[in-house]
Formats: structure tokens, C-alpha cells, sequence
């Protein structure tokens, strides 16, 4: 019995720990609570939002410094969304630089 409770109380705490943040509809409060972001990119996020909700992935990436491909992957994984998606890269792959 002890088993079942433990595991139903972790299955608990797992579900409500990981759940989609918005950027979009999110508080101050939602977007700090991402791992990886910071103050920082939470002004970024709320000014830009005011002048317009994001349209995309690309938008916010257009229009927040320090978002990029990679770093918008890594919060897509932490649970941020647009509109929500989760981030899906379009770009092909960098191709290798020569060796010489």
C-alpha cells in the first residue's frame, strides 16, 4: 500500500511540475518559473509582447535578443510554447565545415 501512495504521489508531483507555459498568456511569475529564464528575458518577453502577441516561434526568435534556434529549443523542452506549439526547428542542418 505504502508503494501505490508513493507512486501515486510522485506521479502527481511529476504532471503538475511540467506544464506548458504560454508566452503568449503567461504572468511575470509563469515565465520566470521556465528553466532558463531570467529577468532578463522576462522583460525582453513582457515588452515585446506588448507591442504585439507573437505570432510564431520565428517571431518571438525575431524579436527577443538572445533567443535564438538552439536556446528556443532548450525552452521549448523546458515547457514554453507560442501560441501552444512547442518549438520545431525548419532550418537544415549546419553543413560541416571542409577539413583541411
Amino acid at each position: 500500500m505504502k508503494k501505490l501512495l508513493i507512486a501515486a504521489l510522485f506521479s502527481l508531483c511529476a504532471a503538475t511540475g511540467f506544464a506548458a507555459v504560454d508566452v503568449n498568456k503567461a504572468s511575470e511569475a509563469d515565465l520566470d518559473s521556465v528553466r532558463g529564464i531570467g529577468p532578463s528575458t522576462t522583460s525582453k518577453i513582457l515588452e515585446q509582447r506588448k507591442a504585439a502577441p507573437f505570432k510564431s516561434w520565428g517571431d518571438l526568435i525575431e524579436r527577443v535578443p538572445g533567443i535564438g534556434d538552439k536556446r528556443a529549443a532548450k525552452l521549448s523542452q523546458e515547457g514554453l510554447t507560442v501560441n501552444g506549439d512547442a518549438f520545431k526547428p525548419t532550418g537544415a542542418p549546419a553543413e560541416a565545415k571542409p577539413k583541411q
